[in-house]
């Protein structure tokens, strides 16, 4: 069998030669992102893996008419792709799933660069400004309650990953964990909204879940909360978080993720003048990280994401068969 690979990095590209070898299977690799402009170098191909790139109505139908009948995207999100379009086109889609530990462990990161002021630190230290004062005077994990929004697989192991910490840990999930409920208490929304110091979010991109912290979730949170977000850009409303941070209602923020985020992330931007005055703004706050959606990238995850391409292609074809 054949898979057309679209936005190929240098990084994954020793690893699809490796799995496609083991597996036996022959790729094609392509750097390019999916456009109507490449979208013909599918045909030929039933099956195609690609990364983070908008696929919408119309590009799936070009896809569709090139003979695609499987989408496997290199990510755990798929908002990226119109499923209604590719349902009435009749082409699969599939994510895959990889080590949760990547994400866990950034986002555990993160929750002590934002409590710990390291961006200021850092800024101080580069031009030698080792003075102590409240602007860099941090606070300890182990006397603070983490709400964690969202308990699927990477949700778990953030709980898990913070258990050393000695911190009190609430979680909210429609769907409850019967291992996590053991040791750690699922309270309604509102609930973790009032009590948590630090709320970190483990959810989907749905449209439930959209722009979940809000003006209205804000108002609920306590003074001087931190907002850590390793998930999706969606589930925060930027403008209300602005609005919040420039308020002192909110304490600070580590995002790996941002609204509007699909043209900017994953590209060398340095001499340009961004177009998204939000991002912009939020880099400019002291007490807000900012990282552009890299708390997956790991050699491990790498692997995985693309054995998982490789191999939901295979189960396709074979159910095909």
């Amino acid at each position: 069998m054949k898979i057309l690979v679209y936005s190929c990095r240098k990084d994954e590209a020793e690893y699809f030669r490796k799995f496609s070898e083991q597996h036996q299977v022959e790729v094609t690799l392509c750097k390019e992102a999916p456009t109507l402009e490449n979208a013909d170098m599918a045909k030929g191909y039933e099956c195609i893996s690609i990364l983070t790139n908008k696929i919408n109505a119309e590009l799936m139908e070009k896809f569709h008419n090139a003979g695609v009948k499987f989408i496997s995207t290199r990510t755990i999100g798929y908002d990226h792709i119109d499923i209604d379009a590719a349902k009435k086109l009749e082409i699969q889609v599939a994510n895959v799933a990889y080590s949760p530990y990547s994400v866990a462990e950034y986002t555990v990161m993160l929750i002590l660069m934002a409590i710990r002021k390291i961006k200021t630190i850092l800024a101080r230290s580069n031009i030698q400004d080792y003075s102590l004062d409240d602007g860099v005077q941090g606070k300890q994990l182990h006397n603070l309650t983490i709400g964690v929004i969202g308990t699927g697989r990477i949700g778990r192991t953030v709980i898990q990953c913070l258990r050393g910490f000695g911190c009190k840990v609430i979680a909210y999930d429609i769907n409850q964990n019967a291992e996590i409920a053991k040791d750690v208490a699922y309270v309604p929304l509102a609930k973790l909204f009032a009590e948590s110091d630090i709320i970190t979010l483990h959810a989907p991109a749905t449209k439930e879940n959209f722009h979940l912290i809000n003006k209205d979730s804000i108002a609920l949170m306590k003074d001087g909360v931190y907002i850590v977000n390793t998930a999706r850009g969606s589930l925060i409303d930027t403008k209300a978080l602005i609005d919040a941070v420039e308020k002192k209602k909110i304490g600070g923020a580590a995002l790996d993720v941002m609204e509007q985020e699909s043209d900017l992330y994953y590209h060398n931007l340095k001499s340009e003048i961004l177009d998204n005055r939000e991002l912009s703004l939020l880099n400019s706050f002291p007490n807000v990280i900012i990282t552009p959606h890299t708390a997956f990238y790991t050699d491990q995850t790498v692997s995985d994401m693309v054995e998982h391409s490789i191999l939901s292609c295979i189960s396709f074809i074979q159910k095909d068969l």
